[in-house]
């Protein structure tokens, strides 16, 4: 139901698969800047990009939901 009203809003499968490719890149940099800061700040950067690196999996079932209403339904003849 959820995934159907976002598909007639707009959304479509593969920007939200593009968000998660998107979202694991940004993890990637955030835990390298979190390398960089000083020690008082590192875990806070830590948990950060730990918090962004729950987002992907996420984003990619999303987007497979609003796949499925994207195409057409195939049904068993007979």
């Amino acid at each position: 139901m959820l995934t159907k009203g976002l598909h007639r809003a707009g959304l479509r499968g593969w920007f939200l698969h593009a968000m998660s490719l998107g979202s694991v890149l940004l993890c990637v940099l955030l835990w390298q800047r979190a390398k960089t800061v000083d020690q008082d700040e590192r875990g806070n950067a830590e948990r950060r990009a730990l918090f962004v690196g729950l987002w992907p999996p996420t984003l990619w079932l999303i987007g497979d939901s609003i796949e499925r209403h994207e195409r057409p339904s195939r049904r068993l003849l007979g």
